[in-house]
């Protein structure tokens, strides 16, 4: 994102084009619906009083009955605007998306190709290769959900709210708990919309990518987290850290013009906390731009080769010597050839014992005479 600061200014200019039509839909609306206020000469006679209650009892007195006016008025606005959002946040998505995966391919065409020395044949390269074939409807139909569920959520907060407004009645007065229960239930909601938003804003790598349709790329983002669980809660956790540091240090400086309120005027105050607040959102939407960033590349990173696995050693065999039973293993003393007690016939007798030692005798005698 800081070494193609191209991206980072489309996913800016697409952004802050709805910021700035919503700004002024919004703008005509509220002057619009100031317009059918009706105010008489007592209420102007009140408001120039200067007095707290009287001013609130002309404010009361002025929209009184003017409640079906702001609902209707509502509905067509926001209505108005979740249209312009779809056909925006698609358009700009598709063109940002397109212009990063070029680039992330081309990167990495640069890292891994020995053939490419040069960067316009890696370009041709890439060029070549990319061949997106993606549907606009799918990622519109992507933005339709978020718009929808933008709009659920902000109902849901608008009606948990009116609910808490009943667990503190008049007789059993109980603010604590109502603001308890309020700003529970709206944290509540908003974790659910963050983490189906973060579905369906992921979902449109694929269809850029891969060219899938609406359903089929939330599947295929459900398939990420679980193959690549790891990498990917690493970009989110790590851009994430990066995102709350950037809002810690931007509430600090915004608030650092106020300090110079009595010293300057109060327009040039709120001038530069408007350009600072612009700055801050320019550097979340650069943070924003850099993290689906991070998940292409998780994309286009070759797949992780299994491990291998060590030679296994040659399994010895070692032969064991047949069992004999014990009947069979017990030598019979009464055998002559097997037995441990000695034969009395190989015992020789005096005679024999004689009769061998004579042929020496003589042939030692002979051997003298010799």
């Amino acid at each position: 994102m800081f070494r193609r600061p191209a991206l980072s200014l489309a996913e800016v200019s697409w952004r802050w084009s709805f910021g700035a039509a919503a700004c002024v839909l919004l703008s005509l609306g509220f002057i619009a619906y100031l317009d059918t206020l009706p105010v008489d000469r007592t209420d102007l006679l009140l408001l120039r009083t200067g007095q707290p209650v009287l001013i609130a009892k002309a404010f009361s007195h002025i929209l009184h009955g003017s409640a079906l006016h702001v609902a209707l008025a509502s509905i067509v606005l926001f209505s108005a605007l979740a249209l312009l959002w779809i056909l925006l946040a698609s358009v700009g998505r598709g063109a940002t998306l397109l212009s990063l995966l070029d680039y992330i391919r081309e990167r990495a065409l640069h890292f891994t190709s020995a053939a490419a020395t040069t960067t316009s044949q890696t370009s041709v390269l890439v060029a070549a290769d990319t061949s997106h074939n993606w549907r606009l409807r799918s990622l519109a139909g992507l933005y339709f959900l978020r718009a929808a569920l933008a709009l659920a959520a902000a109902a849901a907060a608008i009606g948990a709210v009116i609910v808490a407004g009943f667990v503190s009645t008049k007789s059993n007065p109980r603010p604590g708990l109502a603001v308890f229960f309020a700003a529970a239930t709206i944290l509540l909601l908003w974790l659910i919309w963050s983490a189906i938003s973060w579905f369906l804003s992921t979902a449109s790598i694929f269809v850029v990518h891969q060219g899938k349709d609406t359903f089929a790329a939330l599947s295929s983002t459900v398939d990420l987290c679980r193959e690549r669980f790891g990498p990917v809660v690493a970009v989110g956790t790590w851009f994430g850290l990066a995102h709350l540091v950037l809002f810690l240090i931007a509430t600090s400086v915004v608030a650092l013009p106020f300090a110079f309120f009595p010293l300057v005027p109060l327009g040039v105050v709120l001038t530069a906390v408007l350009i600072l607040t612009l700055v801050y959102f320019a550097f979340v939407d650069t943070l924003y731009i850099g993290r689906l960033a991070g998940y292409v590349a998780i994309l286009e990173a070759p797949p992780t080769p299994p491990p291998v696995e060590p030679p296994r050693a040659l399994a010895t065999t070692s032969v064991q010597p047949p069992s004999i039973p014990p009947e069979f293993a017990m030598i019979d003393q009464d055998e002559l050839i097997l037995s441990d007690t000695p034969n009395p016939l190989d015992v020789p007798s005096p005679l024999q014992a004689f009769q061998s030692e004579t042929p020496s005798t003589d042939e030692g005698t002979m051997h003298e005479s010799g």
